[in-house]
């Protein structure tokens, strides 16, 4: 199903409302805006909007407008648009301390897509910088007298190398900073480069992905670790990032909250060369509360010091000083602890405001002990007296029951199909359930008995009918099976194939269907 952000040609259009289209088309827009500079882009719009407002215009309108208001040629830069799949940049770097001169070498590749086996370059900004001891280095091209602390390098080659001068040490490179380009990175960092720049680093984005890197490194270790039957324990460096994050008071707390979050078990399965899902989900989950056990006495101050007792407020601030306690609590109530559950408890029963009413709740549904799972029951029970006419609420509701870690999700998410407040004709109420469950928890998702996969194509069957776009949204797991353990593959053909045989499948379903198993 992989297709470009304009697509060429389809079955049914239905099925291009996708991420590729909506979340990709709007970073090669901002490219853009990266290679041609704000000021001339804010032309570029202004010229668009001018001249085709109230017309049916297509991106190489948009396109021709910003070469107009920059005069640069965006040619190649059109192939953001034709050609599908991820590029990847790989990068190194090398330090001649006697000259003082460091080497950035990129080189760039696509892997092939349905019906584009071979790709061209893509002209991609690459936002960089370099990071020493003390912060950022000034960063010198030969012939270019101007040494800003960061530039966009504009790659349009198959490979490229850049030479700073005067580097005054051997420093790290900062790449893609503000996310400058939707495009896979592969640099030999060390861990203990990922650290410094987790906390030295002066662009938000680079410490974040500073951050996932190192986590992706600890997590792939524990992960193969998990598939050969074995445990390893977990590097004491990730804590000792954490602990740093913990107590930075300095640095937008929003920002702390996303380097606190271990990348998704979907990010993990995308990887993997071949997918193990359930050794992802459960290294994943003890690594989680190995940091829960290490860090439970920052975790908790940090926690307290972002409590509030003024009126709710939805300012930058405020909810930035909410995510940053919520992620604080869900570390927390991971460990078998009263005292951390009566901060959940007390936290829902403030009801002070849906945010953190829905954090307390999701963190003592996932929490994995009797008494956690006394209090879900019966925190689960209030919400649905409080909000059962409330529509949105009720959404919430069956969505945090559908992400619950665990094999015994399946039989909830079957026991809440048939809830008197769950209604199949209701796209949202099957977003919320069934949605959530098999795209969002692939822990309780994939199993080795097949139940989930038969259970999906029962009910993408009888959505079908109804809702074509809706089912055929519900089948993308299913999709990947190739790049699964071939205990889970089997399973996921099967339930693939069964669809395929089924008389009167929608045009939209038998799209992704036929081309899955194509």
């Amino acid at each position: 199903m992989a297709h470009p952000v304009r697509p060429d040609s389809y079955i049914e259009i239905n099925n291009f409302y996708t991420l590729t289209v909506y979340e990709k088309g709007a970073e090669v827009v901002r490219m853009i805006r990266e290679l041609i500079g704000s000021e001339a882009f804010r032309r570029g719009s202004d010229l668009y909007f001018a001249r085709h407002d109230g017309q049916a215009v297509t991106t190489e309108d948009f396109v021709r407008a910003m070469e107009e208001a920059s005069g640069r040629d965006l040619a190649q830069f059109r192939r953001w648009y034709t050609q599908a799949g991820t590029p990847m940049l790989a990068v190194r770097g090398e330090y001649d301390a006697a000259r003082r001169v460091y080497r950035l070498t990129v080189a760039q590749s696509c892997p092939a897509t349905p019906g584009q086996p071979r790709k061209e370059p893509f002209h991609v900004p690459l936002r960089m910088g370099l990071v020493g001891a003390a912060g950022d280095l000034p960063l010198r091209l030969a012939g270019d007298d101007s040494a800003p602390t960061e530039r966009v390098l504009e790659l349009t080659q198959s490979e490229h190398s850049f030479e700073f001068l005067d580097v005054a040490e051997a420093p790290i490179p900062s790449l893609l900073r503000q996310f400058s380009a939707p495009v896979k990175l592969r640099f030999d960092y060390s861990r203990d480069e990922l650290a410094a720049l987790m906390q030295r680093d002066s662009d938000g984005v680079a410490r974040w992905d500073a951050g996932q890197g190192l986590a992706v490194q600890v997590l792939e270790e524990q992960i193969a670790a998990r598939r050969a039957g074995a445990t390893k324990p977990l590097d004491p460096r990730l804590a000792a990032a954490m602990r740093v994050l913990l107590a930075d008071t300095g640095s937008d707390a929003a920002m702390i909250a996303q380097m606190m979050a271990l990348p998704g078990e979907a990010y993990l399965a995308e990887l993997a060369e071949t997918v193990e899902p359930l050794a992802i989900h459960h290294a994943r989950m003890d690594a989680r509360r190995a940091l829960a056990a290490e860090l439970r006495h920052e975790l908790l101050a940090c926690y307290e010091r972002n409590l509030h007792d003024s009126p709710y407020r939805v300012e930058a601030e405020d909810v930035a000083r909410r995510s940053l306690k919520n992620a604080c609590l869900a570390y927390l109530l991971l460990l078998d602890d009263a005292q951390c559950r009566e901060l959940a408890r007390s936290q829902y029963y403030a009801q002070d405001n849906m945010t953190d009413v829905l954090a307390a709740l999701t963190a003592i549904v996932n929490s994995d002990s009797a008494a956690g799972r006394e209090a879900a029951r019966e925190l689960l029970a209030d919400f649905h007296t409080r909000w059962r006419d409330e529509a949105l609420a009720m959404n919430l509701w069956f969505q945090v029951q559908a992400l619950r870690p665990g094999a015994g999700t399946l039989a909830d998410v079957k026991r809440l199909r048939e809830h008197a407040d769950f209604d199949v004709r209701n796209p949202n109420k099957v977003r919320a359930l069934l949605g959530a469950f098999v795209h969002s928890n692939p822990g309780a998702f994939h199993r080795a008995d097949h139940a989930a996969y038969r259970f999906l194509g029962e009910q993408v069957a009888a959505i079908d009918a109804m809702n074509p776009q809706v089912a055929s949204r519900l089948l993308t797991p299913l999709t990947r099976w190739r790049r699964y353990e071939p205990v889970y593959a089997e399973g996921m053909r099967a339930a693939l194939k069964q669809l395929l045989d089924r008389p009167g499948l929608s045009r939209d379903s038998f799209e992704v269907v036929s081309k899955s198993l194509a």
